[in-house]
């Protein structure tokens, strides 16, 4: 389709918009978030290019992430100086280059309040009435008023800057319990004094922020307000107050836009979503306050994952615009895509948190498990590739995800692929992930991959077993080993590293996840899923054997069922579907034996053991590299390469990453 040729079933996206001075060429925003890449407080050329290539994929206004405005509100290593001039002309080389991709660009302001981290900013939390932090267990310093007048005075000095920097304007957090939604609540507001008690007190610094921000700035800069919903926290705002607060903004024309979210500190699993919660989370509070303003623009966001959610969105009224953030992250081509009337080539986002919040959440810059350049653009070149200057015959030897990376980019080069698999599908282990509940964006991007590797005329060779001879007589130019993994066969546990064979191991009844989840095992009603990872190779499959009715016992060396998803915030609400299945969790525990009588569990704390009644024992411990063709290729007369988990076993994102790595330096 031409430029002009707008897909009719996503005609409301691609209408543009009215937003104060500016025309928005469609109805998509890539809205803020921490991308946590500056160097010494300042943006280079890795935020640079990260912005740029969402401008350049389609997004109509980006929203750069969030500017500290005081010391206090310093949150995490790679935050921008906070009160420094300096930032100006670093910024205006993004604005500038946003700009010439036909992009309006605004960045967030923010103060988290009593929810900082001192770990960061060596500054005591900020608050209005003194109350503890829900990011760690520090308490905060209620705020005097000379002390509320200088964060007003900081969110005025950063807008100032962001004007000379070239920014259209700036959109000031009042979001997920920060600094000014504090202020409006009345369980964090206690104050007797002229900002707190009544609504007009308890606005007052938010208003007090907009007004002085549009005397600096002017009348041709937009301003924006981020808020969110938490409709089961019972001391947060409710949709109706937090309508009445908004109202009260609007009808002064204080703001040009509203940005809805969901969660925040008192239920932070909410504020980015996983594939366990709904999609278009942030619409319910939209609509409400789509039916409330007269003036501003209402933005939707949060879990708006696809085209297809953004457009139900706009064409049942709920908003204006649709955030679209974690989406544009996995593809920043996502709008053009839509434009050019392929939606069906959008590498879609797996709400897997991995790589995005889960770097975040460490304190690293953030990239994406199925978009290995995310973070990298500067690297990579964007998320484009260019041809290869001379066309080669390469062999991709396994369709996990590795080898898929590795064969769609070397063909997206120009490069003649051949790709064989073992199985009859694509996917790996990786499939059987996307077979556990919930998970099905999993078998969405392995549809991907196969119409992608289609498009690309890539031959693919199902239930094709490959050894040396088999490799020798392709005579390919490139050869590409992503054979994959497999379980240890051993039940070798890390929490007892003496034990090098559990006991009872050789029994029928023990089986790996993968045996599971292929259904080659016979499962027991009983059944003990040890998941030594702490992820969702074990917590997954755990889950699965529960929705099909079996009872299960979770025994993990950690803490708490789900530690590694601790990262992606995962944890919590994974914890509280097993547990309403019936799910029993036995933490700080190994197994010593395993018999017809059951598991043999033993207490890493004290020592005791407990048997535990089981017909089945499901092992989720580390794999082993499966890599029996580079030792005898060592003399192969082409390139031979090794990539993925047949190097060592890891997650998804790193192998997708070595596959881009493999296709882009063939």
């Amino acid at each position: 389709m031409t430029d002009s040729d707008h897909s009719v079933s996503h005609r409301r996206i691609l209408e543009p918009f009215q937003l104060r001075h500016l025309t928005l060429r469609n109805r998509i925003v890539f809205g803020a978030h921490t991308a946590n890449m500056a160097v010494d407080g300042l943006p280079g050329n890795q935020h640079l290019a990260y912005y740029r290539e969402r401008a350049m994929g389609g997004a109509a206004m980006l929203v750069i992430e969030p500017m500290p405005v005081h010391p206090a509100a310093v949150l995490t290593r790679g935050n921008f100086r906070h009160s420094d001039d300096a930032v100006i002309p670093h910024f205006r080389r993004i604005t500038d280059t946003v700009h010439a991709e036909g992009a309006v660009i605004l960045q967030q302001l923010y103060h988290v309040g009593q929810h900082g981290d001192a770990d960061n900013s060596y500054h005591p939390n900020f608050s209005p009435s003194g109350l503890p932090s829900y990011h760690d267990s520090d308490g905060s310093h209620a705020m005097t008023e000379q002390e509320i007048e200088q964060t007003i005075d900081g969110f005025v000095a950063a807008a100032r800057r962001c004007h000379k920097a070239g920014f259209d304007g700036v959109e000031v957090w009042a979001a997920y319990h920060g600094m000014v939604d504090q202020f409006w609540t009345p369980w964090s507001n206690r104050r007797n004094d002229r900002f707190g008690g009544s609504l007009e007190n308890r606005t007052r610094m938010s208003r007090e922020i907009l007004t002085r921000i549009r005397r600096e700035a002017g009348d041709d800069f937009i301003i924006g307000l981020a808020v969110n919903d938490e409709p089961d926290v019972e001391v947060a705002l409710s949709r109706e107050a937090l309508a009445e607060i908004i109202e009260r903004h609007d009808r002064d024309h204080l703001i040009d836009y509203v940005t809805c979210g969901t969660g925040g500190y008192f239920d932070f699993y909410k504020l980015m979503p996983t594939f366990l919660y709904p999609e278009k989370l942030g619409v319910d509070l939209a609509g409400v306050l789509k039916g409330t303003v007269r003036h501003a623009a209402i933005t939707a966001e949060s879990h708006i994952r696809t085209p297809d959610n953004a457009e139900s969105v706009l064409a049942q009224g709920q908003a204006d615009l649709v955030s679209i953030v974690r989406g544009q992250i996995a593809d920043p081509h996502l709008v053009n895509k839509v434009r050019r009337g392929v939606p069906e080539q959008i590498r879609g986002c797996l709400s897997c948190n991995q790589m995005c919040w889960g770097r975040r959440y460490r304190d690293y810059w953030i990239s994406c498990l199925v978009n290995p350049s995310a973070g990298r653009e500067f690297e990579f070149g964007g998320d484009r590739f260019k041809p290869a200057t001379k066309a080669r015959t390469v062999l991709v030897v396994g369709g996990g995800p590795a080898g898929l990376e590795a064969a769609r980019v070397a063909a997206e080069r120009g490069h003649r692929v051949r790709l064989v698999e073992a199985s009859d599908r694509l996917g790996g282990q990786f499939l059987l992930a996307g077979l556990q509940p919930r998970r099905g964006q999993i078998i969405d991007l392995i549809d991907w991959y196969a119409r992608e590797l289609e498009r690309l005329l890539v031959q693919i060779n199902f239930n094709t077993y490959y050894d040396e001879d088999e490799v020798r007589q392709s005579a390919a130019e490139v050869v590409i080993l992503a054979t994959g993994s497999l379980p240890a066969g051993t039940g070798f546990q890390k929490a007892v590293p003496h034990v090098e064979r559990l006991p009872g191991y050789d029994e029928s009844s023990v089986f790996a996840v993968e045996d599971v989840m292929r259904r080659d095992a016979k499962i027991g009603q009983n059944v003990v899923v040890l998941d030594e990872g702490g992820n969702w190779r074990g917590a997954g499959t755990a889950l699965k054997l529960a929705e099909d009715g079996h009872q299960v016992t979770v025994v993990t060396p950690d803490p708490l069922v789900g530690k590694e998803l601790q990262r992606s915030a995962a944890d919590f609400p994974l914890r509280q579907r097993l547990a309403s299945l019936g799910v029993r969790f036995i933490v700080d525990a190994a197994i010593t034996a395993w018999s017809s009588k059951g598991a043999e569990v033993i207490s890493l704390l004290d020592r005791t053991t407990i048997l535990v009644d089981a017909q089945t024992l499901v092992l989720a411990t580390t794999n082993q590299a499966f890599d029996p063709l580079s030792e005898v290729l060592v003399d192969y007369p082409g390139e031979v390469r090794a990539i993925g988990d047949c190097v060592a076993p890891r997650q998804a994102a790193f192998v997708i990453y070595e596959g881009r790595v493999a296709g882009l330096e063939i």
